[in-house]
């Protein structure tokens, strides 16, 4: 069932409502005010609403590196989340072999061959140091003792969840032609926000994996997080509850989960050159910090509409209680808006009927209201009544009997007559000549 509702959460997703969405090029948004990012990719979203707040090259297929493991993250979890310290798995010698033919300096969880761990041990060592045996621990058990089926697994559910520009070929994303995209990372770490245990997972600065042969002192098995905007360091964001970092060479990837304030947000950031952090070597965290600072100054979610104040009037036929009847919001549309100008930037458009007919009761929906920022809608709400107003009888009378005469229907009827009178008269005339006619 989670796995279900999981698919077709993300498949929702794929249609997102779309506030300006700040891009580098356009002019005349909110992007005039976005910071400029070294990373050729870009995407950020507010979960709350669905609304891409920032957008940049989010369709371009990237090399994935350690963003790689959220799906083998999200295929453990949507399997046995509930079985996390109730299996053990002990780590097979061939996946090693498999590691150091892709990389002499692949980043482990410093578990050996041999060792056996609960699938929470290894959920930790995938997500905190990106533990890359880990990954393959965890492979190798769910695909049958078969890397490629379990490979195969992940790339089904790429395509399940929506993802259009991922492609998988190794559970720990040391190939680079593991490829992905902006948004496609988004649904993956999307899908994992499901599960409470990745937030706690996620958002931890460090885990004691425990003790085990090669230690004699209890405590000393500590994994650190990669991601330091979690940790005590100078990227740490308060707001940042989580996410994945990644890296191949000179560039750095980081999808991350961020709230403050009710507020929360995805970001992803994909190959950011190493050379944009030269002091620390983080720069997609760095990034993530300088776009996420923007991001919650920039915006907010608040109501879009006054429930308690009429938007528009309507003419009102058949009353002499009154002309007009008041209109008003039946929803404030809660929503994303700028900080600064925040419902007084929307445009409303209204679809309501030029007059209504009386009676009318309070409450009533009489039309919609559609809210647009700079082009872009933000969204729909109906439009009630705000007061009941009563029928003339008479005036409704009158109206009744001027709109049948002049209908359609009365005006053929009148024809028809017309036509059967003349008709007659014609037949009559006639008959009436032929008489004359015998006669003389």
């Amino acid at each position: 069932m989670k796995k279900f509702c999981a698919i077709l959460f993300s498949f929702v997703l794929i249609v997102v409502l779309a506030l300006p969405v700040a891009a580098e090029g356009e002019s005349g948004t909110l992007a005039d005010t976005a910071p400029a990012l070294t990373a050729p990719a870009a995407y950020v979203v507010n979960l709350d609403t669905n609304i891409v707040v920032y957008e940049k090259n989010s369709e371009t297929p990237l090399s994935a590196a350690s963003l790689t493991k959220m799906m083998t993250t999200l295929l453990l979890l949507e399997n046995y989340q509930d079985q996390l310290d109730t299996i053990s798995l002990t780590a097979p010698s061939y996946i090693y072999d498999l590691i150091w033919e892709q990389s002499t300096n692949a980043s482990t969880a410093d578990i050996r061959r041999g060792e056996t761990h609960s699938l929470r041990n290894l959920l930790y060592a995938m997500l905190l140091p990106s533990g890359n045996e880990a990954a393959y621990i965890v492979a190798d058990y769910m695909g049958g003792g078969s890397i490629d089926s379990f490979v195969a697994m992940m790339n089904d559910e790429a395509a399940a969840i929506g993802c259009t520009g991922t492609t998988f070929v190794d559970p720990c994303g040391l190939n680079p032609n593991n490829i992905t995209t902006a948004r496609d990372a988004y649904l993956i770490l999307r899908a994992l926000t499901a599960y409470d245990i990745f937030a706690t997972v996620a958002g931890t600065p460090t885990y004691d994996m425990g003790t085990n042969d090669r230690y004699v002192t209890p405590g000393t098995y500590i994994l650190q997080n990669t991601d330091k905007l979690v940790t005590n360091s100078s990227y740490h964001r308060d707001y940042t509850k989580g996410g994945k970092t990644g890296s191949l060479g000179e560039w750095q990837n980081f999808a991350g989960w961020h709230s403050q304030d009710g507020e929360s947000y995805i970001s992803v950031l994909l190959n950011v050159p190493m050379e944009s952090d030269p002091e620390g070597g983080r720069p997609a965290l760095l990034e993530t910090g300088t776009i996420m600072d923007w991001v919650f100054n920039t915006y907010t979610i608040a109501p879009a509409l006054d429930t308690t104040q009429p938007i528009t009037e309507v003419r009102v036929a058949y009353s002499t209680q009154a002309d007009t009847v008041m209109l008003y919001p039946a929803d404030n549309m809660m929503t994303l808006l700028p900080r600064e100008g925040g419902s007084a930037l929307t445009e409303q458009i209204f679809n309501v009927p030029d007059e209504l007919g009386a009676p009318i009761k309070q409450g009533d929906i009489v039309g919609t209201v559609t809210l647009t920022i700079q082009g872009e809608t933000i969204g729909t709400a109906d439009l009630i009544a705000g007061s009941d107003i009563s029928r003339n009888q008479l005036l409704y009378t009158i109206s009744r009997i001027g709109t049948f005469f002049s209908s359609t229907y009365f005006k053929v009827v009148v024809m028809l007559t017309m036509l059967a009178v003349g008709a007659y008269l014609i037949f009559a005339v006639g008959r009436i000549l032929r008489i004359w006619g015998r006669e003389a």
